[in-house]
């Protein structure tokens, strides 16, 4: 299997999104989804780049270029000090305070908070 073909299934999981959802969304098939994570078809640069965009990352990433599923660049001194990106909305992501860990209610509020934030910044 290609590194596109898993890549673009494993982002679209991650994102929870059917493929039927992503198609929708870049104004496909489900079937062409389904056979581009096959690897049976192997989508244009053009279309990659809608799927990059659907998808939140970059064509880079899709392609296997990088690693880097991010689409935006971290910054230099960042990545000198080995520090980490963090997605907050990743359900995946365990929070936890003074060595504690937070519960779902505080998790989601939390969430809110900094969506409020980002929203009053616009």
């Amino acid at each position: 299997m290609s590194v596109t073909a898993t890549r673009l299934k494993e982002l679209r999981t991650q994102k929870k999104l059917t493929q039927s959802e992503l198609a929708e969304t870049i104004k496909s098939s489900r079937g062409t989804i389904a056979k581009y994570e096959r690897d049976e078809r192997v989508p244009s640069f053009a279309v990659l780049s809608i799927i990059a965009n659907a998808l939140d990352t970059t064509v880079d990433y899709l392609q296997g270029k990088t690693d880097n599923a991010f689409k935006t660049v971290h910054s230099v001194s960042a990545i000198r000090e080995g520090k980490k990106h963090v997605d907050l909305d990743d359900d995946e992501l365990v929070m936890s305070f003074e060595g504690k860990e937070l519960s779902e209610d505080y998790k989601k509020s939390i969430l809110a908070f900094v969506k409020m934030l980002r929203e009053d910044q616009k």
